[in-house]
């Protein structure tokens, strides 16, 4: 099956991706919590492990406010769970260590432990339903714990894409018993198990950054409309917090991301430059030919060339400014 059929069953049905590009963090210890306020830009004191709401997205920064990594936080009973990308983990682990002093807090990257699966699609509870045999219904952030071919599974509602989303944690060998189990479960129902080229398409669709594409060392939460979903203005005072305050209300960055469709099939190099007026004003960051909106990408572009529908040229070639995510920009054209 093409990337192109891929991505369109997976909006249409549902796609099950093993992850092998993602970190595992534990923070335990009686301190955790009030630790973790002070380092994370969301409100995990908030979270409850047995509620409706025991994830969220946050942040962990630099005192410039640069992002270290982009995290989703999961509260366990006895722990926090930090899932972030692999490439952002070890400077995550560097940083939270320097700043564990006095506190009563043990960091742990347990990456190798773990076996991971994203299920997207408008059928993903009804697959993870069909490979554990009872029917999954979480809200957005609930968290449960089910049986998928006799391996314990953790089950939290969120995803990568715009689509309805299942993540799963599960110990490292458990994971060739939980594939067969969801390649067994997604027949039936029109679905599939996809690599990772498939969901990043997905991912691109929806304007969502990545570690080591959209999020550096160098980029603001701003720039990258992440503060609404991974930042508290109530909480207490955490690291970087000055620089996303000063921003949100001045509500001025020097640079932003976009998306961008363009003419022809065939999606832009990744670091093609964009110019806009003869001038070059910023970078592709990630692309993909997506079936459903075309050759698209996402970009990091100077304010200015940031507006919907601006005219600009990428790597020669004709562009325009396009709103995120593609699927709001197409409803609208």
């Amino acid at each position: 099956m093409s990337v192109a059929a891929a991505v369109e069953t997976v909006h249409r049905a549902a796609g099950a991706f093993a992850l092998r590009d993602r970190a595992w963090i534990e923070v335990r210890g009686a301190d955790r919590t009030r630790f973790l306020q002070g380092q994370l830009t969301n409100d995990v004191a908030k979270l409850d492990p047995a509620g409706p709401r025991a994830g969220c997205h946050a942040l962990l920064l630099t005192r410039e406010g640069r992002i270290v990594a982009e995290l989703h936080v999961v509260a366990r009973p006895e722990a926090f769970w930090l899932e972030t990308d692999a490439a952002s983990a070890p400077a995550a682990v560097e940083r939270l260590s320097r700043y564990v002093v006095a506190d009563d807090v043990v960091l742990t990257d347990r990456s190798a432990e773990l076996a991971r699966f994203s299920v997207e699609g408008p059928r993903a509870f009804e697959l993870v339903g069909a490979a554990s045999g009872v029917a999954l219904a979480l809200a957005s952030e609930e968290v449960a714990t089910i049986d998928v071919a006799g391996v314990s599974v953790v089950a939290a509602a969120w995803g990568f894409g715009g689509d309805p989303a299942v993540q799963l944690f599960a110990a490292r060998e458990g994971e060739a018993a939980i594939s067969a189990a969801l390649q067994r479960a997604a027949r039936p129902l029109g679905a599939i198990c996809a690599d990772a080229d498939v969901l990043d398409v997905v991912r691109i669709e929806a304007g969502r950054p990545r570690a080591g594409f959209e999020i550096g060392p160098d980029t603001l939460p701003a720039e990258l409309g992440l503060v609404e979903r991974t930042v508290s203005f109530d909480k207490g005072c955490y690291t970087g917090q000055e620089i996303v305050a000063r921003m949100h209300s001045r509500g001025r960055v020097g640079h932003r991301m976009v998306g961008l469709a363009l003419a022809g099939d065939e999606p832009p190099a990744r670091g093609a430059p964009i110019e806009a007026n003869g001038k070059r004003v910023g970078e592709v960051t990630s692309a993909a030919r997506s079936p459903r909106f075309g050759a698209i990408a996402l970009a990091i572009v100077r304010v200015g060339a940031d507006a919907d529908d601006t005219d600009v040229r990428v790597a020669g070639r004709p562009a325009r400014v396009v709103a995120l995510p593609f699927a709001a920009a197409h409803a609208g054209s």
